[in-house]
């Protein structure tokens, strides 16, 4: 009888176990996958959240699934150095700067004119490069994104300033779309030419062009670019936004994406306070991130919310933890 009960006992645990097993295990399996997309909002980080852990493609695919993000906006030096780069010779660490007193901007050592000499060198190599290179490393990346369940929706490279050639920027955009991404990112032009200059680019590749804007972000900011090209949107943060304070508010970035939410192609979430002064974890700041997301839910926008992390990450924690935690809080929120 003993011996029985000890045997019906491991049959009622041994599903359980077994469940348990698959569920810790990392293997190809769908049980692996990571799944950010919670109440039909696409949850994403953009890969400059795990700037302060140096990384190849490999070890940045992995930071995806550990994190449970299922879609991302890629910078472009794991993707580049994947795709065979020239190797920097004076690389510039993208990693948080030294802590500031509150209230005091960052500040970043600055490159010697040696230093600046080498860059500029570096830089033409760069776009002789870019000139020629192929696309079927950017291929590759995507089918090893794809296959571990990680789509790629933006792809944001240094080639879309005003100093890069048409042949960079073209290069940028072919590149965008082998990775498997509708639109390209970059901060948004001071000058309207540019603007112009790189939607013109977008609509001969069919490659949307978002526009990031910090604490210069106003309701009315984008408006040239937009009537300028169609492949010309929004790379809204909704952070900066609130942060700039003042007219805007709470109530004024809800009515700004639901006024523009059929030109946003991606947009930032982050919790900063609206004195811009702090960039705070979620749920301590006065980014309104669940009225934003349940906005989101609420209208079916297709947009994906993209998790950048900007806040000081506490001791003993990295930027994989903390990008997990802030999925996991949106989810909570969308739950």
């Amino acid at each position: 009888m003993k011996n029985e009960i000890s045997r019906r006992g491991f049959m009622a645990i041994a599903p359980i176990a077994t469940i348990g097993l698959l569920l810790n295990k990392r293997s190809n399996s769908w049980l692996d996958k990571p799944n950010s997309k919670f109440g039909g909002v696409q949850i994403g980080t953009i890969t400059y959240s795990f700037r302060s852990m140096p990384h190849d493609i490999d070890q940045l695919l992995q930071f995806c699934i550990d994190c449970n993000v299922s879609a991302i906006e890629m910078m472009g030096d794991p993707a580049e150095d994947f795709a065979g780069k020239p190797k920097n010779p004076n690389p510039f660490r993208m990693g948080p700067p030294p802590r500031q007193a509150a209230g005091q901007p960052p500040q970043r050592p600055q490159m010697t004119d040696e230093q600046r000499a080498q860059m500029a060198e570096y830089n033409k190599k760069v776009a002789a490069w870019r000139e020629t290179a192929s696309m079927d490393k950017f291929k590759e990346i995507r089918k090893k994104f794809n296959d571990a369940g990680v789509s790629i929706y933006a792809f944001k490279p240094n080639a879309f300033g005003p100093n890069n050639s048409d042949a960079e920027v073209e290069y940028g955009m072919k590149a965008a779309k082998a990775l498997g991404a509708t639109s390209v990112t970059v901060e948004l032009p001071t000058d309207s030419a540019q603007t112009k200059r790189l939607g013109d680019l977008g609509a001969k590749h069919k490659v949307y062009v978002g526009y990031h804007a910090h604490l210069q972000a106003t309701d009315t900011l984008w408006d040239e670019a937009l009537s300028q090209s169609p492949y010309n949107s929004l790379n809204l943060d909704c952070g900066h936004y609130i942060a700039v304070g003042g007219k805007n508010t709470k109530e004024s970035l809800l009515a700004l994406i639901e006024a523009k939410h059929d030109r946003i192609t991606s947009m930032h979430i982050k919790d900063r306070t609206a004195d811009g002064k702090g960039n705070l974890e979620w749920g301590k700041g006065d980014t309104p991130l669940k009225e934003v997301l349940t906005l989101m839910k609420t209208k079916k926008y297709k947009f994906p919310a993209t998790i950048e992390l900007e806040y000081d990450i506490p001791e003993g924690s990295n930027a994989v933890k903390e990008v997990a935690k802030c999925v996991a809080y949106a989810k909570g929120l969308l739950s």
